[in-house]
Parts: structure tokens; C-alpha cells; sequence
């Protein structure tokens, strides 16, 4: 089953709000064994929502919609559903009973504005809403399926996991979706596709497309296919995952969901050891990933963010000399950095970042981007430099990324 998800809202397409609720959707349709098409979001315009519906129909089999259902006259969803299938609308008793107990329980009368809400197309099967008043509407024309809920997001979420779904996998014999994602890092998307060229055509007959999904400093590979036997599609990818990690293990830290912060902080806590942080360019950005894992005062034990010589020298014993024959942004300096880190914070492993992050700057010698990263752990220390690129936001973000993995690489290793 193809399905397509229509957003209608002046709001989304001002860029008011971010539409949330395509990719919520998104993932329950897929767990449910239902293939998204395409996702479009429109206007408050009849004409525009009109279009939209009949570009749909050509294209999937479920069409899902959100937003303009409120009892405003900016809210045209009901009026232009009812153009669209040359239906006219009706008062539904059983929508304003809800509607009337919605109102008594905070001690309200519904108004006549409020009531309008009871009205619905009447060629459609109205789905409670338990989160608010405007009902979610089912129909049914030309064995397509139109749903249409409001933009709420909590109102729709509640509807789909209530009514849509359980409706939908009741009156559907629907297929099992798998996707698997392998994260990777420290190799670039056309290096990575070079080096697993040979793996990646062996899942052309397995059924299994491969998608490659590149941010900064990461490239996350997704292993997507599908058929009616769950357990078959699992021992499948397994085994595709099992050749990938033989050929690329070394840049390979995780799957789905997992992030750097969390595995690091895994390790640790088993190991019941002890983080620290020395941060310059990064400006504490490293501690707040740290920070975002509950639980990680078991192992963190703070971060010293040393922006100027003077504090260097201070906070981390940098020597002053140091600072003058290589510059902060030197091996040499991020060395004493990070084992600074560990004196004075007193634990087993620390970090320490020094770069340009730019706009302004660099230097021909050093360009914005240069950073330097200096891990350390038992006795240990690997210094290594990086070349970003030109955005200041993004240079702090892929260092931080960097600084994590070269930990987590050590703590595997040792």
C-alpha cells in the first residue's frame, strides 16, 4: 500500500512552525508495513487543497491529511472535502455529545462557534478524537482511502494510534518494513561507497535497498527491505550487516539510534571511570552532548572551557612558552591541554579541542577549521589534527563529533 501525507497550513509554508507531524506519520505508516510516496504541504487555499487531493489520488492508494479543521473561517478543510467529493455537510449527534462532555469537564458550555464542529461531510466515518473537539474523518471513494485529522499534533497522534491505524491493519493484509541503519564516521559518503561498492550490489538480489545518508562528520547507512516474513528479513539484513562491519569495522560506531555521548558514557560507567573535558574553539558544546545522557554524573566529571593563554595557563598549567613558539592551535598545546584536563579534574580519561572556528582568523598556515584534538586515557595520549570547513556552527559541531569518536576509539582499544 502507497500512501501520501498532505499538510495544510499558511503557518508551515511561512515557516511559522515545522511540520512535525509528516515525519511522525512517516515512521508509524512504515511500522506499519505502509509505504509513504510522497509528502506535500499546501496552502489555506481551496483551490490549492483541491489539487493537491486529486495529484494524491493518482499517486497512492491512502492519502492522510492534517490541519485546517478548527471552527474558524480560516479553517476551510471540512467545506473544500466536502467540494471535492460533492457532498454537503451534516450535524452529527455523536460528535457533539464529545464535543459537550469535552466542554463540561472544564465546567464550559459549548458555543456556537464550538458546535460547528459537529458538523462533517456526510459521505464520511468520523474518528473520535479524545485529545479535542474536531474529529478525524474517514473515506472511502474508488477503493482510495482519505484521512483527513487536525494539525494538532497531539490530537492527530492520538487519532492515528487510536483509530487510523488499528483500521488500517484490521482491513489490510500489509507487508513488514525493515530498515536497519549502521552509522559510520571518520570516512566520507563517495570514500565509503568506493570502499563497500562490491557489498552493496550482493543486496540487489537480497531485496534490500541501500540509502546513503550523510551529515557532518557522519554517514549513516540504511539497509531498507520488505516482505511478509518478519523473521526472514531480520536473518537477512543480519547477515548483510555482519559482511558490511567485517569490511568497514573500523568506522563503524553504532546503529539506529545510538549517538557517541551515549556509548562513551556506557563504557565508562561499566568501567566505573571517570571523564573530563578541556574545551577552547568548542566552547563547552562537548560537555552539553555529554550532559544530555541522564545518568552522567556516574562518570563526568566536568569540563574546564579555556578560551584565552591566560586561562590555559591558569586552569590547565600550560606552559606559557608553549603557547608562544606553536600557537593554541597546535598539537603541542592541545597535549598539555588534555593532560591538564586530567590533573586537575583528577580522572582517568579527558578530552581537549583547540581550532579556528571561524568566520575570521585564520591564517594561511592555519585556515579556519583547523582544529586540533588531543585525547588521553591511562597513560596514553593521540593528538590529531582535522581540517574543517568555513562555518563556525558547523566546525563546532563535527570537532565535537571528532573529539568523541577519537575517545571512543581509545576506550574500545584499551
Amino acid at each position: 500500500m502507497q500512501a501520501e501525507i498532505i499538510t495544510i497550513g499558511d503557518e508551515i509554508l511561512i515557516g511559522q512552525i515545522v511540520d512535525t507531524n509528516s515525519a511522525w506519520m512517516a515512521q508509524e505508516l512504515n511500522k506499519a508495513g505502509i509505504f509513504v510516496k510522497q509528502i506535500t504541504s499546501v496552502s489555506d487555499d481551496r483551490t490549492h487543497i483541491l489539487a493537491a487531493l486529486e495529484e494524491a489520488r493518482n499517486r497512492a492508494d491512502l492519502i492522510l491529511i492534517t490541519g485546517g479543521l478548527g471552527p474558524t473561517r480560516d479553517d476551510i478543510t471540512k467545506k473544500t472535502l466536502c467540494d471535492y467529493f460533492g457532498v454537503k455537510l451534516i450535524f452529527n449527534e455523536t460528535v457533539y455529545a464529545h464535543v459537550e462532555q469535552l466542554f463540561a469537564r472544564f465546567g464550559k458550555t459549548v458555543t456556537p462557534v464550538n458546535r460547528l464542529q459537529a458538523e462533517i461531510p456526510e459521505n464520511c466515518i468520523p474518528l473520535q478524537n479524545a485529545k479535542g473537539t474536531a474529529p478525524g474523518m474517514w473515506f472511502e471513494q474508488d477503493k482510495k482511502i482519505f484521512i483527513s485529522m487536525p494539525g494538532v499534533p497531539f490530537e492527530m497522534k492520538s487519532i492515528m494510534e487510536h483509530e487510523v491505524l488499528p483500521r488500517l491493519k484490521t482491513a489490510f493484509k500489509l507487508p513488514h518494513i525493515l530498515h536497519r541503519t549502521i552509522l559510520t564516521q571518520g570516512i566520507g559518503e563517495s570514500a565509503l561507497a568506493g570502499r563497500i561498492s562490491e557489498w552493496e550490489d550482493s543486496l540487489g538480489p537480497e531485496n534490500i535497498k541501500l540509502a546513503y545518508l550523510p551529515s557532518p562528520n557522519m554517514v549513516k547507512l540504511r539497509m531498507t527491505t520488505s516482505g511478509p516474513d518478519l523473521l526472514d528479513l531480520e536473518n537477512r539484513v543480519k547477515e548483510r550487516e555482519e559482511k558490511l562491519r567485517l569490511l568497514i569495522s573500523e568506522y563503524i560506531f553504532g546503529s539506529e539510534d545510538d549517538n557517541l555521548e551515549e556509548l562513551i558514557g556506557n563504557i565508562l560507567r561499566q568501567r566505573k571511570e571517570k571523564l573530563g573535558l578541556a574545551e577552547s574553539c568548542t566552547g563547552g558544546y562537548i560537555s552539553h552532548l555529554i550532559t544530555r545522557v541522564p545518568g552522567c554524573s556516574d562518570y563526568y566529571e566536568g569540563s574546564v572551557v579555556t578560551y584565552s593563554y591566560a586561562q590555559k595557563e591558569r586552569l590547565l598549567g600550560v606552559k606559557r612558552e608553549t603557547l608562544e613558539n606553536y600557537g593554541a592551535v597546535s598539537r603541542e598545546v592541545v597535549h598539555e591541554m588534555v593532560l591538564g584536563a586530567i590533573d586537575r579534574l583528577q580522572v582517568h580519561h579527558a578530552i581537549a579541542v583547540s581550532g579556528i572556528a571561524g568566520p575570521s582568523g585564520g591564517t594561511p598556515e592555519k585556515p579556519v577549521g583547523t582544529v586540533w584534538i588531543a585525547v588521553a586515557s591511562g597513560g596514553t595520549v593521540r593528538c590529531e589534527k582535522f581540517l574543517f570547513g568555513h562555518t563556525r556552527e558547523n566546525n563546532i559541531r563535527v570537532s565535537a563529533d571528532a573529539a568523541l569518536n577519537m575517545l571512543r576509539k581509545m576506550l574500545i582499544n584499551s
